[in-house]
Order: C-alpha cells, then structure tokens, then sequence
C-alpha cells in the first residue's frame, strides 16, 4: 500500500543549504592523490583468501508478526528493517559491484526477489557503496525515500515523487512509523566538484516503544551521547566495524571496532548489530577482523554476550 512521508518537527526558518556543509567537517579532507590511493586500494588488495569464512545465510527472509520488528542484515550497511507495518530498506546495494573496488565478496543475504514491497528507503549519504544507483532503479518510484539535505534532487532527476530530505535532528513519519535524522562524523563526494554539498547523518527509527538506530558511515565522536541524550532507550544499533584501516585516514569518518563498541555504549542502545564489513574492500584491515574485534572488545567490557548481534550476511534478529 503506498504510503506518504510527511515532514514533522522542522525549524519554522528551515535553511536552504544553498551553502552546503563543509562548515560541518569536524576534520580536514584528504587529497585527492590520498583519497585515490586509498579506493584504489580495493581494487588491487590480493590478500582476499579469508573471504570464504565471511559466513553467509540464505533462509529466506521472515516477515515480522505481531508487534515485533525485525532487522535482517543483507551486506555492507544495507539492512531489512521491519517495524510498526513498515518495510525499510537502509542504504540499499543489491549491486555485484561499485565504482572504485573488486565486486562483493558475499552474495546479498536476502534476494531482491524475496523482498516484501518496500515502503520506504533511507539513505545516510551519497557515497556509491551507500547510494547505489543500480539499486535504487529497481524500487517503485513512489517508493516513500528519506534523504540528507540536499540530495532529494538525485531522486526527483529519476522521476521518485514521495522524497523528504532532512537536516540534523528533523524528523519526518512513514505510516506510524517516526524517522528521525541524526548527526554522523562524516562527509559527502559522489562527483569531481560536489564535496559537501549535500549532508551525511543516520537515521533512529521509532514505533510505539521501539527504537532502531542506523548509524551510516561515522567516525567516533560526542554526537554519539547527544543521540541517546535525545532518544533514550535504543533497542538496538546497527553500527559500522570495518573500513579503519588506514588508521590515519580513515580514523575521522570511520570508527574502528572498539570505537563502534564505545559509541553504542555512548547512545544507552541495548544492543549492537554490526554491519559496514565483509561485503566490499575497502580498505586495510583483514577481511575478518573487523567482527572479531569487536567481539573482544565486548568481550573486554563483560558486556552480555547475547546483546552482541554479530550477524551473518542474511541473519534475522528480532525485537519484541
């Protein structure tokens, strides 16, 4: 049933962004000649021989019953989140393959074909390993899709006609279900002349009394406890592990395993579903690495083994 994204809790001077968010970096870009030398380094990585222990379930997708909502982790940072009626796709890539690095390592852990219909889409930025133009082709185009400020053009050029874009702390509704965008620490480049013209964040999906934060692409920062200051009582983040290394590029947009561990604990979420490893090479850490890490760290901190939700490509957990 096609459902209509209506805009709520929006400043009555909403900005124009007409400037765009470079005055939002919290760290200083790279180079061109560094950026290259790191997204090249995907494409010419050899040392892949791990990747048939990335593990994988393909079991068919479960539709959510009752009141629980589920979340089922496709690959990459694309997850099925089914909450309060809804189906929501996060930063969607059904794609084999995406400029700059080798194709997927892992098949997509739900089949386009098996997916229910899609009421809405959220996209946290517009990097090409999280808004993939091949994906985004296949949905309906009065597909209800939530986007960071200045980026709902993308979709309107490609005939969607139910898009809101958001700034920071806004918040719009799909059905009952209440989206509210978040700040990340990171920045946005799809083309050679339009760094930070449009805005990066994550999303806090909210229904009744649950509440599923998708962290997008961040590195480590205060905005973490500002979100759970905000919304407390998080059921669940999904929260990046992988593209650290190296730690001198990657360390202001990307957290690392233990920052991913210290950032959930920062938000009071419950729980930490990981995601943003295993599907793409991106960068320089060991393919598994990144959800071993993180395992140690919650380890470390004797935090309850069953709270760590180290999902497998195409793994379900539920909410109720």
């Amino acid at each position: 049933m096609f459902k209509r994204v209506t805009q709520t809790h929006i400043p009555l001077e909403a900005p124009r962004w007409s400037g765009g968010f470079a005055d939002r970096l919290l760290s200083p870009l790279a180079s061109f000649k560094e950026l290259a030398s790191v997204v090249g380094y995907g494409e010419l990585r050899t040392d892949i021989g791990d990747a048939d222990q990335i593990p994988v379930h393909r079991d068919g997708l479960p539709l959510a019953t009752g009141t629980d909502a589920l979340v089922t982790w496709v690959g990459h940072a694309t997850y099925v989140v089914q909450i309060g009626g809804l189906t929501v796709l996060t930063d969607p890539v059904w794609s084999r393959k995406i400029p700059g690095v080798r194709q997927r390592l892992t098949p997509p852990g739900v089949a386009w074909s098996d997916l229910p219909p899609v009421d809405a889409v959220v996209i946290s930025h517009n990097h090409y390993d999280h808004l993939d133009a091949p994906t985004i082709r296949r949905l309906p185009r009065d597909t209800a899709v939530l986007v960071p400020a200045n980026l709902a053009a993308w979709f309107t050029r490609r005939g969607f006609t139910n898009v809101v874009e958001l700034d920071w702390w806004e918040s719009a509704h799909v059905g009952d279900v209440r989206f509210d965008f978040v700040p990340a620490r990171h920045w946005s480049r799809r083309g050679l002349f339009d760094t930070c013209r449009t805005l990066w964040g994550g999303w806090l999906l909210s229904w009744h009394d649950q509440k599923i934060l998708f962290a997008g692409d961040t590195g480590y920062g205060d905005h973490f406890a500002e979100i759970g200051r905000r919304h407390p009582g998080i059921d669940v983040a999904l929260m990046p592990v992988g593209a650290y290394e190296p730690r001198w590029f990657m360390k202001s947009f990307h957290v690392d395993p233990a920052q991913a561990v210290e950032a959930t604990l920062d938000t009071g979420a419950r729980r930490m579903a990981t995601m943003h490893w295993g599907t793409f090479v991106l960068s320089g850490e060991p393919l598994l690495e990144p959800v071993q890490e993180a395992r140690r760290e919650w380890t470390r901190r004797g935090l309850p083994p069953a709270d760590l939700w180290d999902l497998a490509v195409g793994e379900t957990r539920a909410i109720s």
